[in-house]
Parts: C-alpha cells; structure tokens; sequence
C-alpha cells in the first residue's frame, strides 16, 4: 500500500492495524484454558457469575488488563482482594460514545480508581518529535488508540458525570508526577496539579498499594458509620501519599501547618519561570527525604495539599508501624471532626472485615494470586507487546538512587531500593517456569537498574538526614552498602533450577557501581560483573553512559565516560577469555539540556573511534518531574538558578540527533561532518527509537 493518499484512503489506518494484529496474534496452543473467575471480572456478567449485586471498588485503567505484578492496576485490584474487598475493573473504557462502558459496571460502594495505565499517556501517543505514534504496547495487537490523551482527567470528568456521588481516586504515573505545576511539553506550557485540574476526590502518588487500602479502609467504615461522601473524603484526607485541594486560600492551610513547605502558587509560576525552577527544587530535595513534610501549593483560591509518603517497605521483612499525619482540628465542623473517629484500628467493618494493617512488606503485592496472563476476551485480538516483554521475567526491587537528571523513577517509586526476599523471589520464578510456554529462558532478573538489590544505607540515621538527589553522583556515598554479592548468590541460585536453561540479565546494568571496584574486587563488584558476562548475556548487554562530554555528564548526573570506556575494556576481556561473541550496547541521548551540537559530534566521533555504529540514541523528551524537563522549560538550573544552555528549536534539536543517522552531513555552522551510520535495524529511515529510556520494561504503577 505504499504511496496511498492516506486522506483519499480512509481506510488506510484500519488495514494497517489489522496487519499488524496478524502479525502479533499469540498462537492459541500456549494460552492455557482457565476460569474466568480466576481473573478479576472486567464485565457486568462476570460480576453476577460470582453472585455479587455490587463492588466495592471499581478500577478504570488505560491499560488492557494483564493479571500480572508488573501491571498497576492488576497489583492494586488483587490487593483490594486480599483485603476482603470486591474489585472490578474497566479497561480501556471507549470514551468517543455516549460513555456507557464507564456504566456498564454500577456504581461501585465504596469508590473509582482511575489510573491512565502504566505509563504517561503523552509518552505513549507521542514521539519526541510530536509526532503521533501508530502503537500502543499495553492494547492487544499493539493497535493505537484506545485510550486518549491525559486520561486521568478525561475518565475522571465521565465518572463525576454519571455518578457526581461517589468518590473518585486518582492514581498511576500520570497522576503522580502530574500531583504539582508541571512543564507539558507537548501542549508547550505549564498545567496545574491533576489534583485540582481532573476534579478527583483524593490522588495517590508513588506506588500505591498501602495508600488505597487504607482509602478502601477507611471509606467502609465511614459507610458503617452513616457518613456522607464530602465527610468520608474528609475521614481520608490524613492518609499518607495522598494529595488534595482544599477549598481555601494556602496561607490559611498553613496558619494551621506551619511546618508545611509552601510553593509559588500556580498563577506565580505562569508569571515567573524563576519560581517554577524555585518549587521544583524544593519538591526534589522534600522526595528525597526518607522525611518529608507535607506540600502546599495554591491554584486559584484553593490549595493543593500533598501528604509525605508512607516510609519505605523493609528489606522483605516487616517494618514497624509508623504514626499517620494527624489531622488538625482547627476551623473544623461538627461533621468532619466526628468523620476522624472512623480513622481507628479499632474499627470492624459491618462485613466482619478486619481493618487491622496487613501490608507488611514489598513481598505482599508479589505474592498474590495472579494468573500471570492478560483476559482472555483479549485472546482473539493479539498479543499485547508490553506483557510478551516481560512474561518471562521476574522484578526484584523498586526504586533507584541514581538521580538522573531525565529519569521519573525516583520521582515515582522513591530514591530508597526496597527489595524483595529471596523467598519471594524463587517463589515467583518457579511460577515463571511452570507456565505452560515457559522454553527455559528467564528473560530478566532485574528492577529499574539491574544490580541495586538489596542496596541501601549502612547508616539509616545518615540516611534520614540526606537530601542528595544521588548516591552515586558524584561519587558513591561512603554511606551506602553496595554490596552485589548477595545479587550473585541469587542470581546463581535461580541459574540452578533444574528448569531453567539460562538466566538473562535484560534490564540496564549501572556500571558505575562496579568499575571503582575491578581491580580490588570489593563487595564482590569484579565477580558478579564476571558472572553476568559469562552467564546472563543474551547476546547483548544495555548500559547507559548517556554521553561522552562533561559538562553535559554533569548536567545530566552521570558519572565520566572513562568509567564506561574501562567496563567495555573489562567486558571484552572477559568474552575473549570465555570465547563469546557478544556485545555491549549503550544508550545515548541528544538534546539533552546544556548539550550542543558540538558535543554530539564529539559524541560520534569518540564512539566510532570504539567501532560503535550506534543504534540506540534517544532525542531528549521532557517528561513532567524531573530536573532535565525544568531546565529545558526555565532555562535555569533549579538548584543554583545560573543559566543553562537548551536547545529548544525543533530543526536544531533533529540536527544533533541526525548527528548519528546520515552520511557525510555537514552542519548549516559548518562543523565538522557528523558520523556515518548504518540504519538502525528495522527502521527504513535511519531514524532512532523514540522511546524514553527512563520508561523501560518495569513498569510502574
């Protein structure tokens, strides 16, 4: 079909999505036949199957659902469940027609949990070039265009229109690092929180399974209690990682806490890119905090309140309770003061559920019961590319203490690694490999970086004084256990099972943990790189240096290339010793704040220098919540207010990008001829991937 008018061929976009569903359609042999009860229901029949009149809490996601601890709104549904609760869920809703799939469930009891899936829906439509993309990796067949553009607020405005009654949560990485005023860069302009922009009740930051049972908790008992919506509302607004608006002015919520760290107000960011920088330095330093304190933030005549997060989950073993934000009294009704009696451990639901705290720790969302597969209404449409990914994969930690400047995972899961136990963990790959398609290969043992588990401070109490955005940059805090041999026991331990041919490493490795070490091989840093290499490579290992220049590594939080250039020399030898023919693969990234063209060039010509013909550069995208997005929309360093330089003009920005993909170009200010490269494989163009780096196979919810 090439060379259809596409105007004149309406048909165009149908017949190519059909195609490509063909091309991405799972055999059916390797989908087991299961209940349907074995998956939470997603229809109204499915509901009276199990013999339910009504939920309790209905999830709307714009995600396809995938039962499987790597997908936010399957993690938070079976939560829900384990807690006593009745949960449903309505994926990808249809929000073109009259809404009737927002209808189609009832009402729930208790409350809606919206969430725009697991990732930002800008960076899922969009390319960095504003382009429009033609898949979607969370929608079966990878088709594009089940879910729109900002759900959070488009599912929100649906559901407070048909059921103005019930309580409506927000929830997911769109909502979360959407929570303050934030740069957008594909409508080129500062938006306020989607606290006070989507018209939720409450919105739960970060990962938030302890956040919404407690909701869930404390909504039940209010229900118990004959109390309204706006009093239930007010029973939650204590809870941690929870963000609000209230109905007055910010210097009258802080007259009551005077503790809270206040931002410039919306409208004074609109005025002032000076005060946005301003605000995003204070929310950086408070996220970084083991010990935040709470955040205000006027829109308008109101405020948005944003509660510190719950503490961090042990080390796979239980932390003791920690105290809720007590609620202040002043200037409060009758009403919402008796609303607190509700927010007490002692309290028993009128269905005999025990409100007691269960979630002990990060092992308690990974053991439930999922069935580890999408829905199988979803069988006839194609595999959902985002799940082939990571069927075969095992996630042992959240978090990254690596602080860089383009990444939102600190932002979203938290600068502290929380890690699994290895209980948890070897439970979790022996139901990897009894799934009936399981070949022997485990795709990925890994997190947001590969080799931080079971990483963290020696010194808790050091650790609660801190606010470095990085414990790696720019050098390794004295304080931190980096200690990989504990990764190399398990890593060696599911390489051992009998059913297990080979266990890759596919997640990103953060060399800059390991070269200080090679030669002194401290903590088991030369052995465990020694190990992968050998024996957890498929082919390809993915590391990230970013760039080769200084001043944008420093910008960029990222420690020297040289670091890079010694683990190549390492992992080279290693391969030539064990005879292998692998490749190490890093990733790059032009555009990038305080980066210029000369820079990219030199960038190309020291990896051509190193035999690289580079396939995987990314044009920087900013992404609301991060330092790098600030500085591209302010021009300021946030944290010293001095100038930084940014490339903002699209034809420029393309131009460093290029640097890499065409033949002999020579710049309009006549630099030196940029690199030749051969064309990335399966890209007719020559043109990189747009996908973020920050947005990778752990998907966060």
């Amino acid at each position: 079909m090439k060379g259809v008018n596409r105007k004149v061929f309406p048909l165009f976009h149908y017949l190519k999505s059909m195609e490509k569903r063909e091309r991405t359609k799972r055999p059916e042999h390797t989908l087991p036949e299961r209940p349907l009860s074995d998956w939470l229901p997603i229809t109204r029949k499915e509901v009276e199957s199990r013999g339910w009149e009504q939920l309790d809490v209905i999830l709307v996601s714009g995600d396809a659902y995938v039962d499987h601890p790597s997908f936010g709104a399957a993690v938070i549904g079976r939560v829900l469940e384990h807690e006593g609760f009745r949960v449903g869920l309505i994926p990808q809703p249809n929000w073109r027609d009259d809404g009737r799939d927002f209808r189609k469930m009832g009402a729930p009891r208790l409350f809606f949990g919206v969430s725009a899936g697991s990732m930002d829906s800008m960076v899922n439509h969009y390319t960095a070039r504003r382009r429009r993309r033609s898949d979607d990796a969370y929608t079966p067949g990878g088709v594009a265009g089940f879910r729109p553009d900002y759900p959070t607020l488009i599912y929100t405005r649906f559901l407070k229109q048909f059921f103005p009654d019930v309580p409506v949560v927000a929830g997911g990485i769109e909502a979360s690092l959407r929570r303050v005023t934030h740069y957008d860069y594909w409508q080129d302009k500062l938006l306020p929180s989607f606290a006070a922009e989507s018209g939720a009740d409450l919105l739960v930051y970060g990962m938030g399974e302890r956040p919404v049972v407690e909701i869930a908790r404390r909504l039940d008992r209010a229900e118990s209690a004959g109390l309204d919506r706006i009093q239930a509302i007010a029973a939650c607004r204590d809870i941690p990682q929870v963000c609000f608006v209230a109905d007055e002015p910010v210097e009258a919520v802080h007259r009551r806490r005077p503790e809270a760290i206040v931002l410039a107000s919306h409208e004074a960011c609109l005025e002032s890119k000076k005060q946005q920088a301003r605000n995003f330095a204070l929310v950086e330093t408070a996220s970084n905090r083991m010990d935040c304190e709470i955040i205000l933030q006027g829109v308008g005549k109101r405020t948005v309140v944003i509660n510190p997060p719950y503490p961090v989950y042990g080390p796979g073993k239980a932390e003791a309770e920690t105290e809720d934000v007590v609620p202040d009294q002043t200037d409060k009704t009758d009403k919402e003061q008796g609303a607190d009696l509700i927010n007490t451990s002692e309290n028993v639901s009128k269905n005999g559920r025990n409100d007691s705290p269960a979630i002990h720790d990060i092992d308690y969302a990974f053991d439930l019961p999922y069935t580890r597969l999408p829905h199988p209404k979803y069988k006839s449409r194609g595999e959902i590319p985002a799940y082939t990914m990571i069927r075969h994969s095992v996630n042992i930690h959240r978090g990254c203490f690596g602080g860089c400047a383009f990444c939102t995972i600190s932002a979203h899961q938290g600068k502290q690694v929380q890690s699994r136990s290895e209980a948890s963990i070897l439970k979790e790959v022996e139901q990897v490999v009894n799934m009936p398609d399981f070949k022997g290969y485990l795709s990925d043992l890994g997190g947001p970086s590969a080799n931080m588990y079971n990483m963290r401070g020696k010194d808790l109490a050091l650790c609660r004084r801190c606010s470095r955005p990085s414990c790696i940059v720019p050098s390794i805090c004295q304080n931190l256990r980096h200690d990989l041999r504990p990764l190399s026991a398990l890593f060696e331990k599911v390489s051992a099972h009998p059913k297990i041919k080979k266990c890759f490493i596919g997640s990103g490795i953060r060399y800059d943990l390991i070269v200080p070490f090679l030669d002194t091989n401290e903590y088991g840093a030369k052995d465990y790189a020694e190990t992968i290499i050998r024996k957890g490579v498929s082919g390809r290992l993915k590391v990230a240096p970013e760039h080769t220049e200084k001043t944008v590594l420093r910008t960029m939080r990222k420690m020297p290339f040289e670091q890079f250039v010694r683990f190549k020399r390492f992992f080279d030898e290693v391969c030539h010793k064990e005879g292998l023919r692998q490749q190490l693969i890093p990733y790059f990234i032009s555009a990038h704040p305080n980066c210029r063209l000369q820079d990219m060039q030199a960038l190309s010509k020291k990896t051509r220098a190193m035999g690289y013909h580079l396939e995987q550069v990314q044009l920087f995208t900013p992404t609301p919540m991060t330092l790098a997005t600030e500085m591209f929309y302010t021009g300021l360093d946030p944290h010293t207010l001095q100038p930084v330089f940014v490339e903002r003009d699209d034809r420029r920005r393309d131009e460093q990008n290029r640097c890499f993909f065409e033949e002999s170009r020579r710049p309009a200010d006549h630099h030196a001829p940029c690199a030749n490269h051969r064309p990335e494989r399966g890209n007719r163009n020559g043109q990189p991937s747009d996908r973020l780096q920050n947005h990778g196979r752990r998907r966060t919810r």
